[in-house]
């Protein structure tokens, strides 16, 4: 049977305000402050999410097939591969991805089949988005998927604690800034090795 409509807009509502309230006081928020936010009751909360691993899995998938979304829409959307890499920078800030980092420490189980899925979708859609970039030449050559996701994760990460969360009206500046230098030509090249998304997946192990 499939889910009632109202089943599933509260399920929505629960997601997006536990990814507001992580991001703000950490994965250990207290269900009470989740579900005041999200509009529902207690058992409301509960009855989709019995225990906080469940409830944090499920941000983490949740999030990862936003962002998924909209790396799809943008590169269907935009006149060119490079304003569809822009686009989806600024929109994946947004849905708060950086934030996704401090909850896949400690017990959480990455190697949940539906994260995996999540995850291999997110990155697909990612590096077909820097391919196109890269074959209309307008994306430089010495940069990888891993690279943007590591910056993004770092420039839309807010500081730890509230008291810098003003901070998020520089984001998307800053992710700008970052953008023009991916641009081609290159103005210098880069030190190292572009990072991949093998060396993102053996950082997070």
């Amino acid at each position: 049977m499939r889910p009632r409509a109202d089943a599933l807009r509260n399920r929505e509502r629960i997601l997006a305000a536990a990814r507001e309230t992580f991001v703000e006081h950490g994965a250990d928020t207290p269900f009470d402050e989740i579900a005041r936010r999200a509009g529902v009751g207690n058992a409301t909360l509960y009855r989709h999410f019995p225990d906080r691993a469940t409830l944090v899995h499920q941000v983490v998938v949740y999030v990862m097939g936003r962002v998924t979304a909209h790396a799809e829409r943008a590169l269907a959307e935009e006149p060119d591969a490079f304003a569809a890499l822009v686009r989806f920078t600024h929109a994946a800030a947004d849905e708060r991805i950086g934030a996704l980092c401090p909850m896949l420490s400690g017990d959480f189980d990455r190697d949940h089949p539906e994260l995996h899925a999540a995850r291999a979708g997110l990155e697909g859609a990612v590096e077909i988005l820097m391919a196109a970039g890269r074959e209309a030449g307008l994306l430089r050559t010495d940069v990888a998927v891993g690279d943007l996701m590591i910056a993004l994760a770092q420039l839309s990460r807010p500081l730890p604690g509230t008291g810098c969360l003003d901070a998020d009206r520089f984001v998307h500046r800053h992710l700008q800034l970052f953008l023009d230098g991916l641009r081609t030509p290159a103005r210098s090249e880069l030190p190292g090795a572009a990072a991949t998304l093998e060396d993102l997946r053996r950082k997070a192990m």
